[in-house]
């Protein structure tokens, strides 16, 4: 799943849950700056994981 796609879902999830315009819009801005770091590649693509 894209990136762009998981957003909409939690989006729609957290809409129906009831969280506030406010909350949602911050959501969006931090989504919106992770995927335009990381392009909107597949979400099973991610690690979490850092090596140095």
């Amino acid at each position: 799943m894209l990136l762009s796609k998981a957003w909409k879902a939690f989006e729609s999830d957290k809409r129906i849950e009831g969280f506030s315009p406010q909350t949602l819009k911050a959501y969006q801005l931090q989504a919106s700056l992770l995927i335009k770091y990381f392009k909107d590649i597949e979400i099973t693509n991610l690690e979490t994981n850092i090596q140095q």
